[in-house]
């Protein structure tokens, strides 16, 4: 009998030892799905007459279900495939669309399972109680709407600029099979002086409170090595079945993230249930209240950058499937750091995540801004008035705990170009959420913290668009002879009741007013810009030009007097409409598919952007032939170690070298002198060209102007 009951003993332990713990799959669902429309969401359609890509948007059905100059209005899409799930016993089965827009309903085998209002953030849907038994196939279907017929209670991504607002699944689409424990979030919080990460995981339990032990493995990235490991107990408990690990890991020895040094680490948590990989950089990102300059890593910090429109780059003309084509995003990036950009504004609107992931890895600090612009005082009112403050909440709520463990983010931007009290109210109620207590931007709101940045739009060449025309002096000694604040910002909408500025640090993240398609022609925006500045620029060739010289004095000039902590041009990717309707801006490329710059920005613009820079401080319309002058170079230094070498001032006629001067000279860390060069202008009247040049790691760095003698 003992013998017996030993042998039911062993058969139970073993039966247990053989038990299978499950982890978990990730399943892609991206691919080719069907797809038909309706005029409204009465009923599930039956017939599915066309395909698209998924993730992508309805206009690359084919065949096409629109035509081509639609305006996405009232219509409903649906879009449909079939998957299986080998192992049906796995009790977490979540369908994850990281972005669709706009308003989201999901059905499987017909039933529905939920919907989502957002359009910016994630949606996450529990499928596991409307499956098939077994492993029979399973349909599901997700339907998409069009933006008119959102409620006025959430965010539309408004957009005075853009005009089709086309609907679609337009991010990646996938199944989380797993157990439980459920690993369902996770922040990582790195802490750079003391070399440590704090790591805060959300676990679901199954039924209330369990015992959960939860292991981990920090490795290098790209080699694998591992750096940390461990294991731990839940500490507390914050729901019936959640449970809240939060634990600090030392990371000794530890490689900082920055955009020259993308160093990248990964952090595996693993449950009896449930393993997940989140990637991570050790680097932090705040604001110097002493200077208004950021700090990366506790070390100043210049943001030198561009912008990206991604909803406007999704009605360009030739847009395509590209922001979906994994090796045109990463040309793309590395395209914007070849201009010695350091940053981007993902503006007015949230690219697909893989984006963000190659900004993790290339290097570019991102200032990340929910798609809300309305405007100056009555525009929120008007186009998003019905939103709360609690409402706007729940939908940054979600923006964050979805981005908060990219490197790449390096400040939460709200809104833009608004006057409102509703974000600032809502950034309020989340920012505690982001232990990394990364910086906000509020647009032309008030600055909600002293430790927040401000965003400016000195658009100079406005004022011709506006109506006034150059002074008699010329246009240049009208906008640059005086050193100036940054304009178009919350100290000139909503400022402080004394009177006094705002001491946070400033981004100027928009400044050119300058844009041209991707032919040479104007926008609507430079029509008359370019007739009355640029009369003499009669080809679009010389339009170019004038807009990449233009371009690279604007950014000079608000380097060198150190008014701002950040530059970024505008932009780097947007829409190009040359054709009805005529667009309002545009980026730099003349072949959006190669990725090919114009040559004159190249030429005349990434120079400006050099980490150790120069202008020619030299505005007059003109000069006498002979007279002495002084030219007063300005070279700044943007990086944390010293530069010394030559500066030489050239003058130019037709190709030939006039004159030359050169002068050494050695910049500390940060630090901005001015060369005094005396020369005497050309005797012979007519146009040259004026250049200051340095080398800065054996490129040639220079600063042009145009030097007219009569």
């Amino acid at each position: 009998m003992k013998n017996i009951i030993l042998f039911f003993l062993f058969v139970f332990f073993l039966s247990s030892c053989m038990e299978k713990v499950i982890h978990r799959q990730i399943i892609s669902l991206n691919g080719i799905w069907e797809i038909t429309k309706t005029d409204s969401m009465t009923a599930i359609p039956s017939k599915f007459t066309s395909c698209v890509e998924v993730p992508g948007l309805v206009d690359l059905s084919r065949p096409k279900i629109d035509s081509q100059d639609s305006i996405y209005n009232n219509s409903v899409y649906w879009y449909k495939r079939t998957f299986t799930i080998k192992e049906l016993s796995s009790p977490v089965v979540q369908l994850k669309i990281n972005k669709s827009a706009y308003h989201t309903w999901v059905f499987v085998n017909k039933k529905l399972v939920g919907e989502n209002l957002y359009n910016f953030t994630p949606s996450l849907f529990e499928l596991k109680p409307f499956l098939n038994a077994g492993s029979k196939e399973n349909e599901l279907i997700i339907a998409v709407g069009c933006r008119n017929n959102l409620p006025d209670t959430v965010v539309n991504g408004n957009d005075f600029e853009k005009i089709k607002y086309i609907p679609g699944i337009y991010d990646d689409v996938k199944l989380i099979i797993s157990g439980y424990p459920f690993i369902s979030n996770v922040q990582t919080v790195p802490d750079v002086i003391n070399e440590r990460l704090r790591v805060i995981a959300e676990i679901v339990t199954k039924s209330g409170p369990a015992e959960t032990e939860v292991s981990y493995i920090i490795r290098e990235t790209v080699s694998g090595k591992v750096v940390a490991r461990g294991s731990l107990s839940p500490q507390n408990k914050s729901g019936a079945n959640l449970e809240r690990v939060d634990f600090t890991v030392n990371m000794s020895g530890c490689r900082l993230w920055t955009p020259e040094h993308p160093f990248l680490y990964n952090l595996e948590l693993t449950t009896s249930g449930d393993y997940s990989k989140t990637r991570f950089g050790m680097r932090t990102f705040t604001v110097s209240r002493d200077s208004a300059l950021f700090l990366l890593n506790n070390k100043p910090y210049f943001l030198r950058g561009t912008n990206v429109c991604i909803f406007r780059f999704f009605e360009d003309p030739q847009r395509g499937s590209l922001p979906w084509d994994n090796k045109w995003i990463t040309k793309l990036h590395s395209r914007f750091k070849e201009m010695n950009w350091n940053s981007i504004r993902y503006c007015i609107g949230f690219p697909p995540e893989k984006w963000y992931e190659t900004a993790d890895s290339l290097g570019m600090l991102i200032q990340d801004e929910f798609p809300v612009w309305t405007g100056d005082k009555g525009g929120f009112g008007k186009f998003q008035g019905r939103i709360s403050s609690k409402q706007l909440a729940a939908e940054y709520r979600n923006w964050i705990r979805e981005r908060w463990n990219h490197p790449c983010i390096a400040v939460w931007d709200g809104q833009n170009e608004s006057v409102n009290d509703t974000t600032g109210k809502a950034i309020k109620l989340v920012r505690s959420l982001d232990l990394s207590n990364l910086p906000w931007d509020n647009g032309w709101a008030s600055p909600v913290s002293e430790n927040d940045a401000i965003e400016a739009h000195p658009y100079l060449f406005f004022r011709y668009f506006d109506g006034k025309n150059p002074t008699e002096g010329g246009y240049l000694k009208e906008l640059f002879s005086t050193i100036r604040l940054p304009n178009n910002d919350p100290n000139e909408f909503n400022p402080r009741p004394n009177g006094e500025r705002y001491h946070n640090p400033v981004i100027v993240n928009e400044y050119s007013w300058l844009w041209l398609n991707r032919d040479g022609t104007t926008t609507t925006l430079t029509d008359r810009v370019y007739r009355i500045v640029f009369p003499e620029a009669i080809t679009n060739d010389q339009k170019f030009e004038a807009c990449a010289k233009n371009t690279a004095i604007l950014t000079e000039y608000w380097r060198a007097y150190r008014k701002c902590a950040g530059i970024m041009h505008f932009c780097g990717l947007g829409y190009s409409r040359s054709g009805q309707p005529r667009g309002q801006t545009s980026d730099n490329f003349t072949d959006i598919g190669m990725l090919t710059y114009e040559p004159h920005f190249v030429n005349y613009v990434k120079p400006a952007f050099n980490p150790v820079g120069l202008m020619i401080e030299l505005w007059e319309k003109s000069y006498k032939p002979g007279s002495e002058i002084t030219i007063p170079v300005h070279v700044f230094n943007d990086i944390e170690e010293e530069w010394k070498g030559s500066v030489k001032l050239s003058v130019f006629s037709e190709g030939k070298n006039l004159s030359v001067q050169n002068t050494k000279i050695i910049l500390n860390k940060f630090e901005v002198k001015v060369v005094g060069f005396k020369m005497n202008m050309p005797l012979v009247k007519g146009n040259y060209q004026m250049q200051a040049e340095i080398n800065y790691k054996g490129e040639s760095v220079k600063s042009y102007r145009d030097l007219k003698i009569e």
